[in-house]
């Protein structure tokens, strides 16, 4: 278990560096740009694809469910999530509401960094009062599907048979959420159940805050000199 838990810090160590380049390869940049009409299962690929190569919507989740031990706990916050960047995603795209993906990235880098310190206990330690974890987990959702709607924007999808294609990718998303969501509860439940939660549990969510900083840092460096 102790191997278990040194494998996982150092996941949490990488992924900070790949997430920076976890944008959108060369054959969905063709796929996207050239696309017309309906292509629901592509589309639905492409979804599940990027959620999975999303480090820090991944690393944000993986902070959400880090202590949560019970199913319809684990229901309700991720059902939260969802909801969140659903409607983002797919107002965002529908409306063309505009918004500067460095700031948005950065913001989800936020959230990270948000999640880590709350389940160290910061809030209640140096403010003396626990927010609501429900409405930051919704709130910091519609940030992530503003995320989402960005690399879409990008390349001016057509708009025929638009908003089911969009069906399609947040389908996707939701699909490759729930495997990468099954993966995480596998690891932290085997880890839950060693002696050596509390430490490394510590150790993990200082790193989360890590990674979210780094990753504001990263954004904010592209905002300025971009």
């Amino acid at each position: 278990m102790v191997i278990l838990s040194k494998l996982l810090l150092a996941a949490l160590l990488l992924l900070p560096s790949v997430a920076f380049g976890h944008g959108v390869d060369e054959s969905t940049q063709s796929f996207l740009q050239q696309n017309e009409g309906l292509q629901f299962f592509p589309f639905m690929y492409i979804g599940a694809k990027h959620m999975f190569t999303g480090y820090d919507h991944l690393l944000f989740l993986f902070g959400v469910l880090f202590f949560l031990n019970r199913g319809r706990e684990v229901l309700l916050y991720i059902s939260m999530f969802t909801l969140g960047h659903s409607i983002t995603l797919l107002t965002g795209v529908l409306a063309d509401i505009q918004v500067n993906a460095y700031i948005i990235d950065a913001i989800i880098g936020f959230s990270v960094l948000y999640k880590g310190f709350d389940n160290l206990g910061g809030f209640k330690r140096f403010f003396g009062r626990q927010p609501d974890t429900r409405a930051a987990v919704l709130i910091f959702g519609l940030f992530h599907g503003f995320g989402l709607a960005t690399k879409l924007q990008v390349f001016e999808l057509s708009g025929d048979s638009l908003w089911l294609n969009l069906l399609a990718f947040n389908l996707g998303v939701e699909i490759g959420q729930i495997m990468a969501l099954l993966l995480m509860l596998i690891i932290i439940n085997a880890w839950r159940n060693s002696a050596s939660f509390v430490k490394f549990s510590t150790i993990t969510n200082s790193f989360l805050m890590s990674a979210g900083m780094m990753l504001i840092g990263y954004q904010l460096t592209g905002y300025f000199i971009g």
